[in-house]
């Protein structure tokens, strides 16, 4: 009687146990709006214990589910037993399977980059792929607690700015992680719970990488000193994510001086703290080093000038300018000649230049300044190299690099959208024909 007893309070366990389980992760879609109510999903299937769980999970979640698999091809038979597992379970399960064999090793060794960097960057690349046509409302993968408190630690290791604290995100575009607010624990009972079996990497139990290095050796460890290290290290995460919400928030509140289409300038003196000006420019791809850099000599001498894969930012005498880099514009210069006569009106526009046709002549170019660049600006009866000029006109570093001049020899004749050079100016009693110039450019002069 006492076995029967026994066995019968195990299966109630099992039961709430599996209840619990999927109404948990029911509760996280939910909070964070991961996922439609019914929504067709996309489950990232390895055949692992997590990512079978999560399947299982979303489909008593009534989902519309379909599964992918990536082969990697890197640990031989275990690699093709993993696709064979996950196309019987799929088979069992009625769900339609997508498969991607990648020679992850080749590719990587072509890319320069590590084998982990690799199969990530080839298993999102397969994900993107199947999400286009927007046949699935988001692919679901299966980070879970644990996974989140190891990247918090493995981040803090490595070095990380407020961003890496708080952990593994929710959302990401379209991958989401219903998983994440369950241990591995969890999972692995709810899978003995229904009887559902999984593959076993084996690789992730020999501490050859960093990640298998916090997860084998360093979170026991920890766990000796605080058995509640992960609610910990979470607990952290949670907190540093309200000090970045509200770090973006301020950030967000900073003017931001529109000067054309791709550029604007921040005063510095609004940047008030380090991690204000992270926030505002490390999403445009500068590193911790460069933003270091700025914040230790924001108060230097103008002119630097710091490069991203994507933007510039010029620290200027009280602003920050940045600009996204284009390298390809348009530019078209349209020239007509017209007799003097035919002038009513003169086009102020500083993309416009009148000027004296016989002077001027049919040899002119338009080129970028260059070092040693001098004219005699309109008005004015000394010459001045165009640089000086440039300097007491307040032109940013920016605007001196994409600064163009018209010419006829060795003489400037127009500093293009500012001032003509004197010596090719209309004089209304003599010239008879006038060249008008103008600039059409999707840069702003």
């Amino acid at each position: 009687m006492e076995k029967i007893a026994s066995k019968s309070k195990k299966r109630a366990n099992f039961a709430y146990m599996t209840k619990e389980l999927v109404q948990r992760v029911a509760n996280t879609i939910e909070a964070h709006r991961l996922i439609k109510k019914g929504g067709r999903v996309l489950v990232a299937l390895s055949g692992g214990a997590d990512s079978v769980a999560l399947l299982r999970c979303m489909m008593s979640l009534g989902y519309d589910c379909e599964a992918a698999h990536c082969n990697f091809h890197l640990r031989g038979k275990e690699s093709q037993r993993d696709e064979s597992f996950v196309n019987k379970l799929c088979g069992q399960l009625g769900i339609k399977l997508h498969t991607r064999d990648f020679q992850t090793s080749d590719y990587a060794s072509k890319h320069g980059i590590s084998i982990e960097m690799a199969a990530r960057e080839q298993r999102y690349a397969f994900f993107a792929e199947l999400m286009e046509g927007g046949r699935y409302e988001a692919v679901a993968v299966a980070h879970h607690r644990d996974d989140n408190a190891e990247t918090i630690l493995l981040n803090i290791i490595r070095g990380t700015g407020l961003q890496g604290l708080t952990g593994i995100p929710y959302r990401n575009g379209d991958i989401v992680r219903p998983l994440l607010d369950v241990g591995l624990e969890e999972i692995l009972e709810y899978l003995r719970s229904i009887n559902q079996d999984y593959v076993t990497d084996s690789s992730n139990l020999v501490a050859d990488v960093k990640r298998n290095v916090v997860r084998l050796q360093l979170m026991p460890l920890l766990r000796q000193l605080n058995p509640s290290i992960s609610d910990t290290l979470l607990t952290n995460a949670d907190n540093a994510h309200r000090v970045q919400d509200f770090i973006r928030k301020e950030a967000y509140n900073i003017n931001k001086v529109e000067i054309s289409d791709d550029t604007y300038a921040i005063e510095k003196d609004d940047i008030r703290d380090f991690i204000l000006l992270f926030e505002i420019i490390h999403p445009l791809g500068f590193t911790p080093a460069q933003i270091a850099d700025i914040w230790k000599n924001i108060d230097g001498q103008p002119g630097a000038i710091y490069r991203s894969a994507t933007h510039e930012l010029l620290r200027d005498r009280s602003q920050l300018m940045i600009r996204k880099i284009q390298k390809y514009y348009s530019l078209e210069i349209r020239y007509s000649t017209v007799d003097i006569s035919d002038i009513t009106t003169i086009d102020k526009r500083p993309e416009v230049a009148y000027l004296d046709a016989d002077k001027v002549g049919s040899d002119y170019v338009v080129r970028p300044v260059e070092r040693g660049d001098r004219f005699i600006p309109y008005g004015c009866n000394g010459s001045k190299l165009v640089s000086r000029y440039m300097i007491d006109h307040k032109f940013s570093a920016f605007q001196k690099q994409q600064q163009l001049v018209l010419c006829k020899g060795n003489d400037i004749v127009w500093l293009v959208g500012q001032r003509i050079d004197n010596r090719f100016k209309i004089d209304w009693g003599q010239t008879k024909k006038v060249l008008i110039v103008e600039v059409y450019s999707d840069k702003k002069l």
